[in-house]
């Protein structure tokens, strides 16, 4: 669980980040799933857009992705989402102490 202070520097560094995928009227799905699994491994930190013809509220849909593909729901501004989850491999981003 990641704590105020923490989530505050995650959105600063996420700040010039473009989204790497998107959200459509489909929904989520389990091929989008392992996608944000696979580029979380090696980004730690990635924003998803939730499109227009999504009809699904962008929060319920960031805490599903978080859930599902085991990371942190650092924040959901407008329709897009930022994820972060710490790298076994590829660990760049130091958080701040508790």
């Amino acid at each position: 669980m990641l704590t105020g202070k923490q989530k505050r520097h995650l959105r600063s560094l996420a700040h010039h980040l473009t989204p790497i995928f998107q959200v459509g009227k489909g929904g989520t799905n389990d091929h989008l799933i392992r996608h944000i699994e696979e580029a979380i491994e090696t980004r730690e930190l990635i924003k998803v857009s939730v499109l227009t013809n999504c009809s699904d509220d962008p929060r319920e849909i960031g805490a599903e992705l978080a859930e599902k593909s085991g990371s942190e729901l650092a924040q959901v501004i407008g329709k897009t989402i930022v994820l972060y989850k710490e790298s076994k491999d590829h660990k760049q981003i130091v958080l701040p102490r508790r």
